[in-house]
């Protein structure tokens, strides 16, 4: 599987779990102590050396430990993470939620971008192909520790009003055939203000009007619980939308 062992495999599954939860760079002792991976101290920290030379982790300025790299985070979505199955409550809660605006598309759309930031406590936005953007959730952001940066801050914010930007994610679903797309850090985002931040979009398309619908956030959200409800939101959407040109 690419060029990682199983080992190093299992140390890279561990560290974005507690990379997840803490926020902070994971050392060997961490590793070693709680999460009882069978290797030795000195056995860790060696795979965590390679690991940083294939590029799945990265050390920080300010400490002894590592964090996951883009390239650490894409082979787990892609490779060891197993997604959440959304509840059948939840799947109601959603469309109930926007069922009474299923008529008018802008309405609709405002709504479920709405009721996506509240329920996954980030920012949400959808952007269509007739040049409408919206986006709600800014306030949820600032709860998380990686936006306590301003400077962070202000150029995502002001990225939310570039329509350029989002019209590229939304040409970029014109040419692949994947039904989610997800975006990590400096290489995605094509600036290095936004390494630690991330995001997942899914398309949804009826007979004149093609758009995407997703969340933006930190790098280490829990990928497992939001990308089943940004994949389920943009098919409800994609639903509704074809219902009103039937």
């Amino acid at each position: 599987m690419e060029d990682i062992t199983q080992r190093q495999i299992d140390i890279l599954k561990v560290i974005i779990q507690e990379y997840t939860a803490t926020g902070e760079p994971v050392g060997s002792e961490v590793v070693e102590k709680k999460y009882k991976l069978g290797i030795s101290p000195a056995t860790i920290r060696n795979e965590m050396v390679d690991l940083s030379k294939k590029d799945y982790l990265k050390k920080t300025h300010f400490s002894s430990g590592r964090v996951p790299s883009a390239k650490g985070f894409r082979f787990y979505i892609k490779n060891l993470m197993h997604e959440k199955e959304l509840s059948t409550i939840d799947e109601v809660a959603y469309k109930n939620s926007i069922w009474d605006d299923r008529t008018e598309t802008h309405r609709l759309l405002s709504h479920a971008t709405k009721t996506l930031a509240a329920r996954t406590g980030l920012i949400s936005l959808s952007t269509t192909s007739s040049g409408d953007l919206y986006y709600s959730g800014v306030g949820n952001l600032l709860n998380k520790e990686e936006f306590f940066n301003l400077d962070l801050s202000k150029s995502l914010f002001e990225l939310l009003d570039e329509g350029n930007f989002w019209d590229g994610i939304l040409r970029h679903f014109y040419v692949s055939e994947e039904d989610i797309m997800f975006m990590l850090g400096e290489e995605d985002f094509r600036s290095p203000e936004f390494e630690s931040c991330a995001s997942i979009f899914g398309e949804f398309e009826g007979a004149n009007i093609k758009g995407i619908i997703g969340v933006v956030g930190p790098k280490r959200m829990l990928w497992d619980e939001v990308m089943p409800q940004v994949r389920y939101i943009s098919s409800l959407l994609g639903e509704i939308i074809r219902q009103q040109k039937a």
